[in-house]
């Protein structure tokens, strides 16, 4: 089934999530998607920020969902957590997490790097997953592992999500790293900056790992340019220390 868009809540509302997805799948079961931007605070588990210590970061979790969560030490590797209960394997240090238990939300932390999140259902079983897809990341395979161990877990079709990212026209990149990511995932990734340098189109290269992976099409992908964005977090385009998250769970519909 298509994809419910659930905006913004009302003006003066508190808070109010940016982006929320949900999909409706078979026998009452539902996969609910977050990409969150300023407006929802800083997700950051690093900065010393007002409002930004365990209490006041609780609180904008429980905001977006009030299941517990699972986030990650993210290192930019290929290494995937299974979630084996709500909350576990919080802080490992690994770049992507899976699960099949129901209310057990998955997050990711990003400021310029890709969030996605993936699902997948049969009729005895539904599993999420959230990968962070950075450049050295993507290299290393790790939405490639994500889709693999999801696989382990669910038969059916892997669908995923790309929120919000960098641009090309913002990410100046080239040389043997550049290389490296067009040999792997096609000159596709390859592009050009406002002025005209060369670029990394991550987008691009999620598209074309995901692909490799056994997938099609993004069911949802954004068009923000973090960098470019006065509603999103960018480590390039301010160095900003905050950011924002990709969070997934599922849930029967009476849940």
């Amino acid at each position: 089934m298509d994809p419910v868009l659930l905006h913004r809540a009302a003006p003066g509302s508190v808070p109010e999530v940016a982006r929320r997805l949900r999909f409706p799948l078979g026998a009452g079961r539902g996969v609910e998607a977050v990409f969150t931007d300023r407006s929802d605070g800083d997700f950051s588990s690093c900065t010393t920020d007002a409002g930004a210590g365990p209490e006041a970061l609780g609180q904008r979790r429980a905001a977006i969902s009030p299941h517990p969560w699972t986030w990650l030490d993210q290192v930019h590797g290929c290494d995937v957590v299974r979630v084996t209960e709500p909350g576990s394997r919080a802080g490992a240090r690994v770049d992507a997490s899976v699960t099949t238990c129901e209310a057990a939300v998955l997050s990711v932390r990003v400021a310029d790097c890709a969030p996605v999140l993936l699902f997948a259902e049969s009729d005895s079983t539904v599993v999420v997953g959230a990968a962070h897809a950075g450049w050295r990341g993507l290299a290393s395979g790790v939405l490639g592992a994500v889709v693999q161990e999801m696989s382990t877990l669910c038969a059916g079709r892997v669908r995923w999500l790309l929120g919000p990212c960098i641009s090309p026209r913002a990410y100046e990149f080239s040389g043997s790293d550049l290389d490296l990511l067009a040999e792997r995932f096609g000159d596709e990734v390859r592009s050009e900056t406002s002025s005209g340098s060369p670029a990394l189109d991550l987008r691009a290269a999620v598209r074309s790992a995901m692909e490799q992976a056994g997938c099609g099409p993004a069911e949802f992908e954004a068009d923000e340019c973090t960098a470019g964005s006065a509603s999103h977090w960018s480590h390039r385009g301010g160095a900003d220390r905050q950011r924002q998250v990709g969070a997934i769970w599922w849930e029967h519909d009476d849940g």
